[in-house]
């Protein structure tokens, strides 16, 4: 008895397959990576790429910018458009929240970017930057 590699009728999806499916890792391979690196967690234990999925099961994943606990709904072994991505999965209302509050913050949180700067400072600027300082010592 064969099955098909898109029938997801059955519990044995892994978890790398479904992450990538899921669309939260653009490929198997960063998906792998992520969950060998512990960053993600399969109902509250450390897992492992080739682990089985079914639904019910709560995920917590972190990827390079966010954080989410989800709980799996649907199984599927083929990536497809993220509307159909976003039904595999429920996030939960505190994953939901805090990621809000995290972007908020981030989006208040000073930013010490120029686009001239890169490395580490040149003469000039260190000048600049300790005649700044000097300024403000003088001032106080």
């Amino acid at each position: 008895m064969s099955r098909k590699p898109d029938d997801t009728s059955s519990a044995d999806i892994r978890l790398d397959k479904w992450l990538w499916a899921a669309r939260f890792f653009k490929t198997r391979s960063l998906a792998g990576t992520a969950i060998d690196g512990g960053h993600v967690h399969l109902n509250g234990e450390r897992a492992k790429p080739a682990r089985h999925l079914k639904p019910g099961d709560r995920l917590r994943i972190r990827t390079q910018t966010e954080e989410y606990e989800v709980q799996v709904l649907a199984l599927s072994e083929k990536r497809g458009p993220a509307t159909e991505a976003r039904l595999l999965y429920v996030e939960t209302a505190e994953s939901e929240a805090a990621r809000q509050s995290r972007r908020e913050a981030q989006a208040l949180a000073p930013v010490f970017d120029h686009p001239d700067v890169r490395g580490r400072p040149t003469k000039k600027w260190r000048r600049q930057l300790h005649y700044f300082e000097r300024k403000l010592a003088g001032s106080e």
